[in-house]
């Protein structure tokens, strides 16, 4: 695949003449019950406790420990106090008011607590800052995919305020998700002592049966963009980062609600879990049909070259 070609796709309008403006227009006029909706999309249950701590995992390996991060598109923010550590500071970037409102109310101060992100009312695509000016610029929650046609003009965006040497993590939705079929077939509880293995015990028996691809949502919020990790990762490429991690998100027990609940009653099975998911994420396999695949990428030359 050549990138002239994978660029060509990046830019092709998938909904209406303005890919971005839907989605866009949905976030401008976010009310506080769907910027609440979407803070409490990773808490509740035991499945969201699974795709939230995978996500923070990966967001934890990933941090910068000194310099500023920005969390563009961040909503409520849910996750932006996890892009620093240390002497970092952050800054969450989002179109709607009401979501950097609950940004301020949900980042409380506590001893030992990240500090509390600065919030800027600000378009992605425009971002309001100097060139070079963070060491991390993240892009959570399938920004990319929402901004459709605009998807080319946002990466150049973001790609321009990160220092060279610094990180880009994206969030994308390749496909419905998938789960093993193994463990689909076992009994819960079986499962749960399944877990209680070693890992390494574990995996070759989930991967030799192989996994399922899940039933396509037909209710999803809008139209986005699907963008597969290799497509990104040669338009990367192209404009001077190098791609260091990808992994999908709870490939191997997929929205088994019931099957996340009993395994997270034991602590042991829990922690076996999310090693599980996190190795067998990594297989570029297991990525082609993921619900959410998190990369990180380094900006290695001076100049963001995407057109």
């Amino acid at each position: 695949m050549s990138a002239r070609s994978s660029r060509r796709r990046l830019e092709r309008p998938t909904g209406s003449a303005d890919g971005a403006v839907p989605a866009r227009s949905r976030f401008l006029a976010a009310d506080r019950y769907r910027a609440e909706r979407e803070w409490n999309r990773y808490s509740g249950t035991a499945q969201r406790d699974l795709f939230r701590i995978l996500r923070e995992r990966f967001l934890e390996r990933n941090r910068v420990a000194a310099g500023w991060a920005l969390d563009a598109g961040s909503g409520p923010g849910r996750f932006t106090a996890r892009l620093a550590s240390g002497d970092g500071r952050t800054v969450a970037l989002d179109l709607s008011r009401v979501a950097l409102q609950l940004v301020a109310e949900k980042q409380r101060q506590e001893p030992g607590a990240p500090r509390r992100p600065e919030r800027v009312r600000g378009d992605a695509l425009r971002p309001p800052f100097r060139t070079g000016a963070f060491g991390l610029v993240a892009l959570l929650g399938n920004s990319l995919g929402f901004a459709e046609a605009a998807a080319p003009q946002l990466l150049k965006a973001v790609g321009a305020i990160v220092a060279p040497g610094g990180r880009l993590l994206i969030e994308i939705a390749p496909g419905p998700g998938e789960s093993s079929n193994y463990l689909r077939r076992l009994p819960v509880s079986s499962v749960t002592r399944l877990l209680r293995s070693p890992v390494r015990a574990v995996i070759p028996r989930i991967e030799r049966e192989g996994f399922d691809r899940e039933p396509a949502r037909k209710n999803r919020p809008g139209p986005f963009r699907r963008f597969s990790v290799p497509e990104l990762a040669v338009e990367l490429d192209g404009a001077g980062w190098a791609l260091r991690e990808a992994v999908a998100v709870a490939p191997t027990i997929g929205p088994r609600s019931s099957l996340a609940a009993a395994i997270r009653s034991d602590p042991k099975a829990w922690d076996h879990l999310l090693a599980v998911e996190e190795e067998i994420g990594r297989r570029p396999e297991r990525q082609r049909d993921a619900a959410a695949v998190l990369l990180v990428a380094e900006r290695v030359a001076s100049e963001d070259t995407i057109n």
